[in-house]
């Protein structure tokens, strides 16, 4: 199918295409994405290296933060540098590759998001069968369910998008290349392949959702029977994650659930989720937990106490 188009490159309008706000653009979100590449290396750092947090919410965590990172990177630094160029083109089989990062780090942060549902439920709910049932071969097995589906989720995208001829028409008012955007340039008819959109992203985000509301609900029922000690721990560590569950899912499902029509806040909502929520995953993650903070404490101390040895 991809012989038959006549399309080698796309051409990116991005955020904006006024001088000025380009600028603005390029100077905020630089800051934004060393933020988030910094902070989520640091986490990853802390994590292999503290042997003091060595529970499955930090080794869900350890992959919380390096989906995020690579998450933000598959279309961050892309738009950084157009926002300095003139002419912000990008190749057929780049923009294939950004398709398909962009979704399977994404996917990958939802099924991590899902089993570190799954873990606080057994943390909480199930406390005396926790060490057998969250093993570290039971949770290595969990995320390695993770990529796999994450990795078919984004050959699907990819399957959907190399079966759209494309005739000429290159210019998308958009700062990365998605399935949506690239309907619209497609020269026949998309009505099918945007129900198998709407049904593979769209429908997956908002069942997902929905079920890791409920599971929270459980949850949070569940915390009459602790000590008030306890209680406030876990609401504490629920709270984080619900929070982060629905500012990632609420622009997922905003954008995946709807057919290919553009709205002027669509490119915002896309930057919040992509660029924007990896930032807030970071700052919830880390300042709302004690464990996180003061190992990264000790590991800076560490860094610092050989650096005055040598």
């Amino acid at each position: 199918m991809l012989l038959n188009n006549n399309v080698t490159e796309f051409i990116l309008l991005g955020l904006t295409q006024e001088p000025v706000k380009k600028k603005i653009v390029f100077v905020f979100f630089l800051l934004f994405y060393l933020g988030t590449l910094l902070g989520n290396l640091l986490i990853i750092i802390t994590i292999k290296t503290s042997w003091a947090i060595e529970s499955s919410i930090y080794f869900f965590l350890f992959y919380l933060s390096l989906s995020d990172t690579c998450f933000s990177t598959s279309t961050a630094p892309r738009m950084i540098v157009d926002a300095l160029l003139k002419n912000n083109t990008i190749s057929f089989s780049e923009c294939m590759i950004q398709v398909f990062s962009a979704h399977f780090f994404g996917c990958l942060e939802i099924f991590i998001l899902i089993v570190t549902a799954v873990d606080h439920y057994v943390t909480i709910c199930k406390p005396l069968n926790y060490i057998s049932l969250m093993s570290q071969q039971v949770c290595s097995v969990l995320v390695a369910i993770a990529w796999v589906g994450a990795c078919v989720h984004s050959l699907v995208q990819i399957f959907l998008t190399l079966s759209l001829p494309f005739c000429g028409h290159n210019v998308t008012d958009d700062y990365f290349c998605d399935l949506q955007p690239l309907l619209k340039l497609a020269c026949t008819d998309t009505y099918v392949i945007n129900l198998l959109l709407v049904s593979n992203s769209g429908a997956i985000c908002t069942v997902i959702f929905f079920i890791l509301m409920f599971s929270y609900i459980v949850i949070l029922h569940s915390l009459r029977n602790h000590s008030a000690e306890g209680r406030k721990k876990a609401l504490s560590t629920c709270i984080s994650h619900i929070i982060v569950v629905i500012l990632f899912f609420g622009p997922c499902i905003f954008i995946y659930t709807r057919p290919a029509t553009t709205f002027p806040t669509d490119k915002m909502i896309a930057v919040f989720y992509t660029i924007g929520t990896p930032l807030i995953n970071l700052l919830i993650y880390t300042l709302r937990n004690a464990e996180v903070k003061n190992a990264m404490r000790k590991l800076w101390n560490k860094k610092l106490i050989s650096d005055d040895q040598r």
